[in-house]
């Protein structure tokens, strides 16, 4: 009966890897002087979730952050932990329309407003603040687990948490 060469486990003879490590085995020994090379097993054995020390909260508050809050708001609502969570899920969604906002501030309004430059008052800096402020102000209830509704964005936000 053969054993393993990583960590001598007996092995039966038509296992081609070893049952405990993984280890390919092979059929007959390796030449005099190579050491066989150990084949890691496909998948780690003791997988943890990467979201696992994400609290709620946190992840709501993620949700808000400006600019970069978006990617926080997709990977809560593709994360299986986040799946029931109706309240997570309504910030992630309000944070993703939110953003959708300022894009739309970036790239529709400061080129119509920059062409007519010789305004000293330029709305896109008054909009781009604005929901900036919004994005804070909504960071804030967030963290005092209140689900805050805005205008607009968040009766969509609301309608979509609640789509499975």
């Amino acid at each position: 009966m053969p054993y393993c060469t990583k960590c001598g486990n007996k092995m039966q003879d038509q296992d081609a890897f070893c049952s405990h490590c993984g280890t390919r085995h092979a059929s007959e020994p390796p030449p005099a002087g190579t050491a066989a090379r150990p084949t890691p097993p496909p998948f780690p054995a003791n997988t943890q979730d990467p979201l696992a020390s994400l609290t709620p909260r946190t992840a709501a508050v993620l949700c808000y952050v400006p600019a970069v809050g978006w990617i926080a708001a997709v990977i809560v609502l593709a994360a299986r932990k986040f799946k029931d969570a109706h309240i997570v899920r309504f910030h992630a969604f309000q944070g993703l329309y939110l953003f959708a906002v300022w894009l739309m501030v970036q790239w529709v309004v400061h080129p119509m407003v920059e062409s007519f430059s010789d305004h000293i008052f330029r709305v896109d800096k008054l909009l781009s603040a604005l929901v900036i402020g919004v994005s804070i102000f909504m960071m804030v209830k967030a963290s005092h687990d209140e689900a805050y509704v805005l205008p607009i964005i968040g009766e969509l936000a609301q309608r979509s948490a609640q789509e499975k």
